[in-house]
């Protein structure tokens, strides 16, 4: 299912990389600086977005996806204090899905541990998987990465 997806979700990359050529109903972006409070704004914005696209049906997994993402991302991607922005949370809706992608500077696989049930962290992409349809990656021409999570949208389809 994992190729599948990545294929599927092809022809979204330019979207989710160039949030400007997003549609203002289908994407929304928001760039994090390498910050502790990212995580918090992560949520934040995973909420805000859901509630004006109607799906706050998926608020409390995509939150959970969506800062467990933010948390690699700066953890193992970029050290905290560096200047600007250099990770960007985006959501997008695409067809009957809902995609939460990460994007850093680093051009690293994210790597999923054994889980170690004592420890306090090493399970952010268990949470991932567990609460997200598929998750991936997508190695940016240049620099860096986009890590996503992919999400059945309620309703019809």
């Amino acid at each position: 299912m994992r190729q599948e997806a990545a294929a599927v979700l092809e022809p979204l990359w330019q979207g989710v990389l160039a949030p400007e050529r997003l549609a203002a109903g289908s994407g929304a972006t928001c760039e994090l600086p390498a910050a502790l409070e990212s995580v918090r704004e992560a949520r934040r914005f995973t909420c805000t977005t859901l509630q004006r696209w109607d799906l706050t049906a998926l608020r409390d997994s995509m939150e959970l996806v969506a800062s467990e993402l933010v948390t690699n991302a700066l953890r193992y991607a970029v050290p905290i204090g560096t200047p600007g922005t250099p990770v960007r949370l985006s959501l997008v809706r695409w067809t009957s899905r809902v995609v939460c992608a990460v994007r850093d500077p680093s051009a690293a696989a994210p790597i999923a541990k054994d889980p170690d049930y004592v420890a306090e962290t090493g399970r952010g992409l268990h949470l991932v998987d567990s609460f997200s349809e598929n998750w991936g990656w997508h190695p940016l021409a240049g620099a860096g990465k986009v890590v996503w999570a992919l999400f059945l949208a309620p309703g019809p389809h």
